[in-house]
């Protein structure tokens, strides 16, 4: 490929820098968790908890979690997570004030436990971590099968401020192509229960490019949700990756369906656009008129992340570390079961290093993935050096392809509209080389 010709545009979803695939065991003695955050600034924390359950796994879901959980496997994992709360906490010490931004359920499916589970996950945030979860915007996934009205009651009742739900489609046909079997009559039943509960926001997660979706399909399902007006729209294109149930059955991706979902993501980003919802990133809508949540000044690209669970990732400014990853079901179900059975969580196990390379990237990707940009003034403050001279090539690169936006404001770097459709391709461009070596050397299980 010469150095003008596009890459593709769904190479990798990427949220976070370096990538999960590019973590590897760290060697012993392991760190530990108080010399890891002795020096880190924590007044503006985020707390992850991952709940790795479903009632059933996705054709296209790579993440972290295990179907079902036997013989009170749940206890015990909780159990477990209570352990590591009260190990991070500590390792956080009382040197300097521990204040959290923001606060997270993922999964996996939180609403997978029980309404008194879901309960007891609350109390860890607060009793151990020291969250107050009425305080700060406090965001949980569910499912249709698990949005139940009394799990739904207990979150709302302990500040839960957004709820995000998986539909993906609509339209029942694509539902059992993308391997998630499920009736809309159910769906809709689930989103009428959120909106019982007054929480604040409602999420709903849609996917393009599943197999047989039309222009007119996608519509459908585009109108099914606008329906809820819901206060965030997040649309995904479909990927097919190893070892999950499409991956078995699928072929690799090709130029064909990566027009197809070219061609689908506009026709979204435009129908939302046209019912009153503003673009944040590839993936985000906000509906213009829904009232902001959190703080004003909270920014992920350089503001420290509390992991807890072994699906969940934890960052320093100088490492970021987690448990080991799979996606195989028996992997995932040995880690959880060395989780559960762990007593000692004062130490960091597997990550990578960041070094002040690692962090420009780190910075410039996650900001320039947004719709609002970077401004340049903010990456010269902390780094002390310009984005421009730092990335020569890959800027200059994003310029030929038409991805950056000419009719930004001064001081502004940012996306054009192709920018943004081409992020699952232009994120990678950024990535270092020796990131790039250590995910091509990830062996997948």
């Amino acid at each position: 490929m010469s150095d003008s010709a596009a890459p593709r545009p769904y190479r990798s979803y990427v949220y976070a820098y370096p990538h999960k695939t590019a973590y590897r065991p760290l060697p012993d003695p392991a760190p530990s968790l108080a010399a890891l955050w002795r020096d880190e600034p924590k007044d503006a924390l985020s707390l992850y908890a991952h709940i790795p359950f479903c009632e059933v796994r996705c054709g296209f879901c790579n993440l972290f979690t295990r179907i079902g959980a036997p013989d009170e496997l749940t206890t015990r994992y909780l159990d477990a997570l209570d352990r590591q709360a009260t190990a991070v906490r500590e390792a956080l010490g009382d040197r300097d004030p521990v204040r959290f931004a923001t606060a997270a359920f993922g999964g996996g499916t939180p609403t997978f436990l029980t309404a008194g589970e879901l309960e007891r996950l609350c109390d860890i945030a607060e009793k151990r971590m020291g969250v107050d979860l009425r305080a700060v915007p406090l965001s949980v996934e569910t499912s249709p099968a698990t949005a139940t009205a009394d799990r739904l009651a207990l979150l709302a009742e302990r500040g839960a401020t957004r709820l995000s739900i998986g539909v993906q489609s609509f339209v029942e046909a694509e539902a059992r192509a993308a391997v998630r079997p499920q009736r809309r009559s159910d769906v809709e039943a689930a989103l009428g229960r959120i909106r019982d509960t007054g929480v604040p926001v409602l999420n709903i997660d849609l996917i393009y490019g599943i197999d047989g979706q039309t222009e007119d399909s996608w519509r459908s399902s585009l109108d099914a949700a606008l329906a809820w007006r819901p206060e965030e729209l997040y649309l995904y294109p479909l990927y097919v990756r190893p070892l999950t149930g499409l991956g078995r059955i699928s072929p690799a991706a090709d130029r064909e369906w990566d027009e197809q979902r070219l061609r689908l993501y506009r026709y979204g980003r435009d129908h939302l656009r046209a019912h009153g919802y503003e673009q944040v990133s590839m993936r985000m809508f906000r509906r213009t008129d829904a009232a902001p949540l959190g703080p004003d000044d909270y920014a992920c690209q350089t503001d420290g992340m509390i992991g807890l669970g072994c699906g969940a990732r934890s960052y320093t400014s100088a490492l970021h570390y987690s448990f080991d990853y799979a996606v195989d079901m028996r992997e995932i179900r040995t880690i959880i079961d060395a989780y559960t059975e762990s007593a000692d969580f004062s130490r960091a196990e597997v990550g990578r290093w960041v070094d002040a390379g690692e962090a420009r990237r780190r910075h410039l990707l996650q900001s320039l993935l947004q719709a609002e940009g970077m401004p340049v003034a903010g990456y010269e403050e902390r780094f002390g050096s310009s984005p421009f001279a730092d990335f020569p090539a890959e800027l200059s690169r994003f310029e030929a392809l038409g991805w950056l936006d000419e009719e930004a404001p001064s001081g502004l770097l940012r996306l054009s509209a192709e920018g943004l459709a081409h992020s699952d391709g232009l994120g990678p461009e950024l990535f270092s080389p020796s990131v790039r070596s250590a995910m091509a050397a990830y062996e997948p299980k």
